[in-house]
């Protein structure tokens, strides 16, 4: 009888420190990204420093920082919202904590009108905007991907996943 209770002490431990932190981060957040295909295997070239806007500059100096959930810091690991957050809070400019916090506080900016430094928001989830990156040029975007991609980095609004998932872009006040 030993057996079966150790058995299912270890299945309750499981079930409390794997299964329900996973459920909490599949829905909530940004947890939408968790769906990101993964980009295509060739290599990508790190975009240099903006020389635009400091906010986009600081943002490209924390690429490979690791992306975890509910985070905010360069030292604990950023969620997508978190990130953005902390860049701009670096440059001055206080925006809400989460994704839709966030679509919901800035104005819209037309597709045509985007500039380095305005916030492009993502439906990754199929509810509504679930994922935030800020626009560097040329159709690149700094984010923190899910844990699937594991860290800050560069994407294209080209890549297929991106463009089908794009809501739209909103520009912080100090942009």
């Amino acid at each position: 009888m030993k057996t079966l209770a150790t058995f299912s002490k270890n299945a309750l431990l499981w079930f409390k420190h794997l299964l329900v932190p996973a459920a909490i981060v599949v829905l909530s957040g940004c947890a939408g990204d968790i769906d990101v295909k993964p980009e295509p295997v060739a290599p990508r070239k790190v975009v240099k420093r903006s020389s635009t806007t400091p906010a986009v500059d600081y943002a490209l100096s924390l690429q490979g920082t690791p992306y975890i959930y509910g985070k905010a810091s360069p030292e604990e690991g950023f969620d997508c919202s978190g990130f953005v957050k902390y860049v701009y809070e670096r440059n001055g400019v206080h925006l809400p904590r989460t994704v839709r916090e966030m679509s919901n506080a800035l104005t819209p900016v037309a597709n045509n009108n985007i500039h380095p430094g305005d916030l492009v928001f993502f439906n990754t989830s199929g509810n509504s905007v679930s994922h935030v990156g800020i626009y560097v040029n040329e159709s690149n975007f700094v984010h923190a991907p899910s844990s699937r991609a594991g860290k800050v980095m560069v994407s294209s609004l080209k890549n297929n996943y991106w463009r089908e998932h794009f809501i739209d872009a909103r520009r912080p006040q100090n942009n």
